[in-house]
């Protein structure tokens, strides 16, 4: 298992959106988090294309639309994400849950490659699947009070190119 850019996006994407919520707004421009993050906004519209019909967010249209959370943090776990963007947490397809596939070796029961390869695939997964989106963006948000600095997207900035204002 690797976290590809794309899954490393997916989640910094997601972590800001609870942030913003924190700071009071539900609905963010995938422009401000491509700001914040200095992610393309071409790429990170594909990957809320997939974030959003897998449930996770949702969007509204218009001049003052943004994306949101379809659901409460707590219930989005980071393996779930990684699994959605990235694809099985399996180094090996002999081990994986969602993704099986046969191995060459002639004695899978009592192969030791794939057994060593099956405790690595679920420590990955215990790991990934005992943090939420909420707990990991509460990592960040004691962070920052503890350093003193303001929330993201809380103080109004202008972008550059645009005439709006965006709030990161």
């Amino acid at each position: 298992m690797k976290l590809t850019k794309r899954g490393e996006y997916a989640l910094r994407a997601l972590i800001d959106m609870v942030l913003a919520r924190e700071a009071g707004r539900e609905l963010i421009p995938l422009k401000e988090i491509s700001a914040r993050e200095k992610i393309p906004l071409p790429f990170l519209e594909q990957i809320f294309v997939q974030l959003r019909e897998a449930g996770i967010v949702d969007g509204k249209r218009g001049k003052h639309g943004g994306f949101f959370l379809a659901k409460p943090p707590e219930n989005i776990s980071m393996g779930e994400v990684v699994r959605l963007i990235d694809g099985p947490l399996a180094p090996i397809g002999c081990v994986s849950h969602t993704a099986y596939t046969k191995c060459s070796c002639p004695d899978e029961e009592h192969c030791g490659l794939r057994l060593l390869m099956l405790d690595v695939r679920n420590a990955i997964a215990n790991i990934l699947d005992r943090y939420s989106l909420a707990e990991v963006s509460e990592v960040s948000l004691k962070k920052l009070r503890q350093d003193g600095l303001p929330i993201p997207f809380a103080a109004p900035i202008k972008l550059a190119g645009s005439d709006a204002d965006y709030q990161i």
